[in-house]
């Protein structure tokens, strides 16, 4: 059976898609074979292709296998708005049945696949549904990404218990560091780390220059 994890984050720009990309590869070097999916994407840019998301397109180039982009990013926006929002300006409506038609063509060829929320846990996608629901109607398990800097125990506390308050698996969670300067960074790793009743699954030290295969070192998927 097919293992499907959902990546959703404390809130946007806190690494979600480095650490997808580190998973599909920590999960590879265990000989699985992974794909990724972004199912909503704004913010994208015209190409002679189409609109692409260079998140998408990062997890598109770590798969173990060429798969079609519109599979693997279903909805691609150009405004870079929240998801419905950017719907609405195009006038298109996100159906979660039209992405779970494009995440099984990814679960038949895989044997894990790595779908990366759009923002945080919330986020809306619709008029009725959020990045919840989507985690829930395709059965996955989810992984929390907790951008390190001030705030970051709040933020990672009210998301966990969000994602359990929706009947979700919380399989485990990644520390990214995001600010080399924040004061007490490892006391507030622990803090989280006291509360949260799901396993740290790896701490992404601050870099320069992000490199996935660097990140899927510090990421331990053996769960």
């Amino acid at each position: 059976m097919t293992r499907g994890i959902f990546v959703t984050g404390t809130d946007t720009g806190v690494g979600k898609t480095w650490v997808s990309a580190g998973l599909m590869v920590a999960l590879q070097r265990q000989g699985m074979r992974v794909l990724g999916m972004k199912p909503v994407a704004a913010g994208c840019e015209q190409t002679p292709d189409g609109l692409r998301n260079e998140d998408a397109l990062l997890l598109q180039q770590h798969g173990s296998l060429p798969m079609d982009y519109t599979v693997i990013n279903p909805y691609a926006f150009g405004p870079a708005v929240a998801p419905h929002l950017a719907a609405a300006q195009t006038g298109m409506h996100i159906e979660l049945e039209r992405i779970a038609r494009h995440y099984q063509t990814l679960a038949a060829a895989a044997d894990a696949v790595v779908v990366e929320g759009a923002g945080g846990w919330l986020v809306p996608l619709n008029e009725r549904e959020s990045m919840a629901d989507l985690a829930i109607r395709l059965d996955l398990e989810v992984i929390l990404v907790v951008g390190l800097r001030l705030g970051c125990i709040n933020h990672a506390l009210l998301t966990a218990e969000a994602i359990r308050a929706r009947g979700c698996k919380l399989t485990g969670w990644v520390a990214n560091t995001l600010d080399l300067r924040m004061s007490k960074l490892p006391q507030n790793i622990l803090s989280i780390q006291q509360r949260i009743d799901a396993p740290l699954l790896g701490v992404i030290p601050y870099q320069e220059g992000l490199c996935v295969e660097a990140i899927a070192a510090q990421i331990n998927p053996c769960l």
